[in-house]
């Protein structure tokens, strides 16, 4: 197994770039272990409190370790990310800030922090006092690097970046475009649960340690993040998604994403994918603050196309 620290900064990325140098190379198949810091990059401790939040330098938030270059992978291709295995930190925190969310400017800073069990997180203190949240960790950023340009870690992009899809939980393959040889993939911002949208800003957010493996479908390439997940109660899925500055568009590019999926794999035709969206599928927002660009999923259960 590969192991990779993301709590020494030299492994970290804190923009998406084409000219990004790899901080290691992967085989494909093999184990990678990653530790990856929370979403504040180690700027909110245990012990910190709420003046915090004024304090914090948003260059730093959201990093992601990596880039990682995972050898047989070209410029044109699909990698596989598989997620193997999320084991979050036993403590996280929850931020509302007047600056962020969907109700920005409506409430003022408060901070959260959380006791992170096996099942459920509980808080710390008499905010949500006896509310037990279910624990169902997930990475918040997954992503390839862009074929040209440079881009902040926040908004989420065409190849992934910081999607905050609570979908993406642990055994999920997700399916993400190469625009660089090398594929040049990253990881970060864990979270322990969230809810769709994360719509005050931000989830459980957590540090982790998370076990990844890589596979490629050769020359062939998706437009936007897809994904193989195990959804509660449906068995595996088929996810799309789409990101657009419109909620609109983005949902119509999830659906146009799971329409070709559909014609691609089965002899159904697109009238045909597109009535089993409507009856079969289940459209999300997954991610609606981390503003201009907004995230749209829709899963269809993989058991209505291949038995």
């Amino acid at each position: 197994m590969i192991k990779i620290s993301g709590l020494e900064e030299r492994n970290l990325q804190f923009e998406w770039s084409a000219k990004s140098k790899e901080i290691t190379s992967v085989p494909l198949d093999e184990f990678v272990s990653l530790d990856i810091p929370d979403s504040s990059t180690l700027q909110i401790r245990e012990d910190s409190d709420v003046s915090v939040l004024t304090k914090l330098d948003p260059s730093k938030y959201d990093a992601a370790v990596g880039p990682i270059k995972v050898d047989g992978v070209t410029k044109g291709d699909t990698l596989m990310v598989e997620i193997v295995k999320i084991n979050t930190w036993r403590w996280g925190w929850t931020s509302i800030s007047p600056s962020f969310g969907l109700l920005k400017g409506r409430f003022s800073d408060h901070l959260i922090h959380w006791d992170i069990g096996l099942s459920h997180a509980v808080s710390r203190s008499r905010f949500l006092s006896g509310i037990k949240i279910p624990v169902r960790p997930f990475l918040g950023v997954v992503s390839t690097l862009p074929g040209k340009g440079r881009y902040p870690m926040i908004p989420p992009r065409q190849f992934g970046g910081n999607m905050d899809n609570r979908l993406l939980t642990v055994g999920s393959i997700l399916y993400l475009p190469v625009n660089v040889d090398g594929a040049m993939v990253s990881f970060g911002d864990p979270h322990a649960a969230q809810g769709d949208g994360e719509v005050c800003g931000s989830a459980i957010e957590t540090g982790a340690e998370v076990t990844v493996r890589f596979r490629v479908v050769k020359k062939q390439s998706v437009k936007y993040p897809r994904a193989m997940i195990p959804a509660f109660g449906e068995g595996i899925c088929i996810l799309t998604t789409g990101i657009s500055r419109s909620l609109r568009k983005a949902a119509l590019i999830a659906a146009e994403e799971m329409i070709d999926d559909i014609t691609r794999t089965t002899g159904l035709s697109e009238e045909e994918a597109y009535a089993l969206c409507s009856v079969a599928g289940n459209l999300k927002i997954s991610e609606i603050v981390d503003e201009p660009n907004y995230v749209v999923s829709l899963t269809l259960p993989k058991s209505l196309l291949y038995h």
